[in-house]
């Protein structure tokens, strides 16, 4: 029997995933055209936001209706957070096989289960809190994903206080480079299997200092040998984006640092390929960073306009 209850919304909850020892809820959207062995896109909310008004910022389900992509929402609640952060820096919650991580690696594999779903095209985003905690998915457990988009989050064990992690926010301090990698590698036995890494920052963000999404890149760079310049720097939608490719010329690593933007996740609401709402926390800036994501991924293709 299927561990989902009738949808909420849009969104499905899903009740049962495991011993849950995070103690997270779980909704899913599973789109209507929806193929055998499709991807699955995990997006993990903000910091006072919910999976229901994150998706409807930054328009997940619309997107998944276009290409068929099933979505999974982890959901931090009031009791572990006071305003629904994900704890990414505890050492409790950081680490594989224990705490929210294992919580949110349990959905995904109830939703694999139930939806069956391609278990190489699992991917995972998130914006803040959620984005800091995606860098610990991708840490902890690398073979889950094929990528990861971190949006206006931090590196992977920059903090292991509520102190330091304020800290680190504002861009104070943080793990050298060589730290920065050896973290990484030391958080599962992965050894050849790493996701692709998407970065994306507002140049005046004041909650999370842009200076994060760098030491984001520079943590992955050297995993996957393309340490030094990108290889190339273009312009989308206005917009400068940085490209690390392998020796395979395979992009792996992408930042963009939208400069006039504070904290958020980017999104472009209007016109033809028109995502999600304006809202709180999901900022009208004329580039839809879930269609870009979508596209890095290879799970959609942005038309010209």
């Amino acid at each position: 029997m299927s561990a989902s209850s009738k949808t909420r919304g849009h969104l499905t909850t899903l009740h049962s995933f495991g011993t849950d020892p995070g103690s997270l809820r779980a909704d899913t959207y599973i789109p209507e055209n929806f193929p055998k062995n499709g991807p699955l896109v995990v997006v993990l909310h903000g910091s006072s936001q919910s999976a229901e008004s994150y998706n409807n910022g930054s328009g997940w389900s619309a997107l998944a209706d276009e290409c068929g992509v099933a979505l999974l929402f982890p959901g931090q609640r009031r009791s572990n957070n006071v305003i629904k952060s994900f704890n990414w820096f505890k050492p409790g919650d950081s680490q594989r096989g224990g705490g929210e991580p294992l919580s949110i690696r349990q959905m995904i594999g109830q939703v694999i289960d139930e939806q069956a779903i391609d278990p190489s095209r699992v991917f995972i985003t998130g914006l803040s809190s959620g984005g800091a905690m995606t860098s610990v998915m991708l840490a902890t457990y690398p073979e889950v994903f094929a990528g990861g988009a971190i949006i206006a989050g931090l590196p992977y064990r920059s903090a292991n206080t509520l102190m330091q992690a304020i800290y680190r926010m504002k861009g104070h301090g943080g793990p050298s480079n060589l730290k920065l990698d050896a973290l990484v590698r030391a958080a599962s036995n992965a050894t050849d299997r790493w996701p692709t890494i998407s970065v994306w920052h507002g140049g005046r963000d004041t909650t999370v200092d842009s200076s994060n999404a760098d030491s984001i890149v520079r943590q992955w760079q050297k995993i996957h040998k393309v340490e030094g310049l990108p290889t190339r720097v273009e312009k989308v939608d206005g917009f400068p984006r940085q490209v690390w490719c392998n020796a395979a010329g395979r992009a792996v690593i992408e930042e963009y640092i939208i400069g006039s933007m504070g904290h958020g996740t980017p999104i472009k609401a209007g016109g033809d390929q028109g995502l999600g709402k304006e809202d709180k926390y999901m900022l009208e800036v004329g580039i839809s960073s879930t269609r870009h994501i979508a596209e890095f991924w290879g799970l959609a293709s942005v038309r010209d306009m």
